[in-house]
């Protein structure tokens, strides 16, 4: 089903009549004390009663999450339903990790495995990297993690999955025995997924022309960092600059690390071949990536500059509204303009080290849209080629999800009152690296 939907510069300046509605209604009842709490102490105890457990495990550190709340409750200004969905985000990734903590003190065989290879997207935001992250999940030798999975990581209940972790064999002792059906039907992180995605629908009816939600569809695993409070996740979605200084200062080593741990309970309930991940944030820790995640090779889409960057400042803007009560465009402009020339900076560092340039095959945007088997082959050249299988299932995906499913997007630098100027300020040694690698300035 095609959505006749423009979104344009106008549509992301107000929410639905009745989302503002509610806000309104809801803070004026502020004074009779409802409005929530986001106090660390407060959270922590909510997770602990919500899920029975007590023990967040030996390395976990309330230090980003004691920042992060200052900055939210001094400098986010959100309304109403903002502070909810905050709220209730933060006592599940306490609530995950905690029942993470339970798994891996029960079964210690979890963190032995040693991690998949892994294929890493890395590209710029709006370059490509959800499309072509969907059709790799096409692989059935691929680990991916879907919507539903990489915001709830941990099975809701305890026991569903107790089967599957040890089983019994002749000899009377236990062995890993994965599960043959993933997710069980009594899961039900794949509903609370789905209601989310529909609640997304309900607040920003045109965001899905931004980027397509889809609950079975992988999503960005830097879900998986939010679970030590160390990702530019909240940056995107609110103003907390004090937080995303002391971030941008800060060793994330910690935070991979645990996100591998997540990766071997992934890959143990639920195996494959090899991994594949994505999120723009890891353009920033290339680094850290393959200390901590083992043998990976980084795939990296490019598009125009001009184009990728008002996209996703567009895109952020749709984010703000869902949480903030005043959303300023130039304000996200001017924090992540910046922001973007820094983690392009930090990747060129990495990839321009002696021998890190064979880890990577770069692709482009615009070939990716029109001719995506030809992109994909570049991609396989490093697993044997294609097969006629893969490309049957990469077309089949083409079709069912195809270019603008959910409309077109409009935006442009003047929505944000920028020029191209504004840009090459940040990103000229990118565009000129990019210039020469394919031989043409910021390739149309």
């Amino acid at each position: 089903m095609m959505y006749n939907i423009d979104l344009l510069k106008e549509n992301f300046r107000k929410n639905p009549f009745w989302f503002r509605f509610l806000n309104a209604g809801w803070k004026a009842t502020y004074p009779l004390g409802t409005k929530l709490k986001l106090d660390k102490d407060d959270l922590i105890r909510t997770a602990k009663k919500t899920t029975g457990l007590s023990d967040f495990g030996p390395d976990f550190n309330d230090e980003p999450l004691d920042r992060l709340l200052w900055s939210i409750n001094h400098e986010a200004n959100l309304h109403p339903v903002g502070r909810f969905i905050t709220r209730q985000r933060y006592v599940s990734l306490l609530s995950i990790r905690l029942r993470a903590a339970y798994y891996f003190k029960k079964y210690l065989q979890i963190l032995e495995q040693p991690l998949y290879p892994a294929w890493i997207i890395v590209g710029l935001q709006r370059t490509g990297t959800t499309k072509l992250q969907r059709l790799l999940a096409a692989d059935p030798d691929h680990r991916v993690i879907p919507s539903w999975e990489v915001i709830n990581p941990m099975p809701l209940d305890l026991n569903l999955y107790q089967d599957q972790f040890l089983t019994p064999v002749f000899s009377g002792a236990r062995q890993h025995s994965p599960s043959t059906v993933y997710p069980k039907p009594g899961d039900r992180r794949i509903k609370m997924a789905n209601l989310s995605v529909r609640a997304v629908r309900l607040i920003s009816p045109g965001f899905f022309a931004v980027h397509p939600i889809d609950a079975l569809q992988p999503e960005e695993d830097i879900l998986m960092l939010d679970l030590s409070f160390m990702s530019t996740t909240p940056e995107a979605m609110m103003p907390v600059p004090t937080y995303a200084s002391w971030l941008e200062r800060s060793d994330q080593s910690d935070a991979y690390a645990y996100a591998a741990k997540i990766m071997k309970f992934l890959q143990w309930i639920h195996p494959a071949k090899r991994w594949v991940l994505k999120t723009p944030h890891h353009l920033e820790f290339p680094d850290l990536i393959e200390k901590h995640f083992g043998a990976v090779h980084f795939i990296w889409p490019h598009r125009t500059i001009y184009e990728s960057v008002p996209s996703y400042l567009s895109m952020l803007t749709y984010n703000s509204l869902m949480f903030c009560e005043k959303v300023d465009p130039g304000q996200i402009a001017r924090h992540w303009v910046r922001k973007i020339g820094y983690m392009l900076d930090k990747a060129l560092d990495y990839r321009l080290k002696d021998g890190n340039g064979n880890k990577f095959t770069d692709l482009w945007y615009h070939d990716l849209i029109s001719s995506s088997l030809e992109e994909m082959s570049k991609i396989y050249k490093l697993d044997g080629g294609l097969t006629p299988d893969l490309i049957q299932r990469f077309q089949e995906h083409e079709v069912s999800h195809p270019h603008r499913k959910y409309g077109t997007h409009h935006y442009s630098l003047a929505d944000f009152n920028l020029t191209q100027g504004d840009i090459d300020l940040h990103t000229k040694r990118y565009q000129d690296y990019i210039a020469k690698l394919y031989d043409k300035h910021q390739r149309p």
